[in-house]
């Protein structure tokens, strides 16, 4: 008996360690698109998100006034002023006129540039260059710099994304695909699964056979012959292609197969006794399926809520061949991915929209998640 307690506790201990890992490598990544996205940019190019609380380091480039600014001053030509002008200051530990020689000299002291030719930079950017000689050309010295700037956080990232790239629109475009996308499915799988389970019909074992096999069906096979027969159907009709409706369609068809498969398991599993009495008492089919089978089945129409929700709201290829690249079609991943080519190199900008990616899909899980294990359980362990 001591042995199986203690085999428990390490059982339980090991299944705790497992979900701890789970959570750590799940949360650190979205952590990081968190920070980063409230991140300044230049800090984000200086220093990884993990050290976005302390101060950061960088090595930059300036240049000073041009010949035209210069004054005489004890019988030398002077340029001085701030190198930030107008813009953030930050503290300077060392600068250097060479690009290979950054931090050649510490900040404050001065350096002899030649010719006679001094510079003094201090460490709050305050610099004087002087010279035996006036100072020649429309263009200033070349500076370089390392400085190092307190954390700044700003939402500015959100307001550029949302109103100047297009992600908002994007994001009330997904939300068009994606909630009819999850209600449909749900509504005709519902009806199906109980028909399925409690309708005694010809061809019903039939039925349920083709459907388990469509589960293997791979999507990408389905996808052209899908989309000419649509477009068939549009021609004849007079429908335009690229629409809301097409998408809505082949989200719903995709999703049937695994939605009225995973229902139909819960579904058969509900005590016959319940369904007999209500019969017993004069209760239709769809009285049934409305009054008992609906109220007893919410943890596994959640479940699939959330996976035909996360399925749609991060789908590309579909998105792509169904819908058009326009302002008011192109979904949130698609957007997401020509910013990928256009701003590549804009960090700020790619967390940003990737964070607003992602914080949809974790509020309907975080939403819904005490029903989604409860429901695919359920569905397991009663079978069909």
């Amino acid at each position: 008996m001591a042995v199986a307690t203690g085999n428990s506790l390490a059982s339980r201990f090991g299944v705790h360690f497992a979900v701890l890992v789970f959570v750590v490598i799940w949360t650190i990544p979205t952590l990081g698109i968190l920070v980063s996205s409230l991140r300044d940019k230049d800090q984000i190019i200086a220093s990884g998100w993990w050290n976005s609380f302390s101060s950061s380091s960088q090595t930059e480039a300036g240049r000073l006034p041009a010949a035209s600014t210069q004054i005489q001053k004890d019988g030398k030509f002077v340029l001085q002023g701030n190198i930030f002008g107008d813009g953030a200051k930050r503290n300077i530990s060392a600068f250097g006129v060479k690009s290979a020689a950054p931090t050649q000299y510490p900040a404050g002291s001065t350096a002899d540039l030649g010719d006679g030719v001094t510079l003094q930079l201090n460490a709050d950017g305050g610099f004087v260059m002087q010279s035996p000689k006036a100072f020649e050309g429309d263009r200033g010295q070349r500076v370089y710099y390392a400085s190092s700037a307190p954390p700044k956080f700003t939402t500015d990232n959100y307001k550029t994304v949302l109103f100047s790239e297009g992600i908002g629109r994007s994001f009330m475009n997904s939300l068009t695909v994606t909630i009819p996308a999850t209600v449909i499915p749900i509504l005709i799988a519902a009806f199906a699964a109980y028909a399925l389970a409690w309708m005694r019909f010809p061809g019903r074992a039939l039925l349920i056979a083709v459907i388990i096999g469509l589960l293997v069906v791979p999507l990408q096979m389905s996808l052209i012959p899908l989309l000419k027969l649509y477009n068939g159907v549009g021609t004849f009709f007079g429908v335009p292609s690229k629409t809301y409706l097409g998408i809505w369609l082949a989200h719903t068809g995709f999703g049937l197969p695994f939605a009225i498969y995973l229902l139909r398991s819960y579904i058969a599993g509900l005590p016959r006794e319940i369904m007999e009495s209500a019969r017993i008492d004069g209760a239709s089919d769809f009285e049934i399926f409305v009054k008992i089978v609906l109220p007893l089945s919410f943890p596994v129409l959640a479940s699939f809520a959330i996976f035909q929700f996360l399925w749609v709201w991060n789908d590309l290829l579909v998105a792509m061949v169904f819908l058009g690249t326009e302002a008011d079609q192109i979904v949130l991943t698609a957007k997401l991915n020509a910013l990928l080519g256009s701003r590549g190199g804009n960090w700020e900008i790619l967390t940003t929209s990737a964070f607003i990616t992602i914080i949809v899909p974790l509020i309907v899980f975080f939403s819904l998640q005490r029903y989604f294990v409860r429901g695919l359980l359920a569905g397991s362990v009663k079978g069909g």
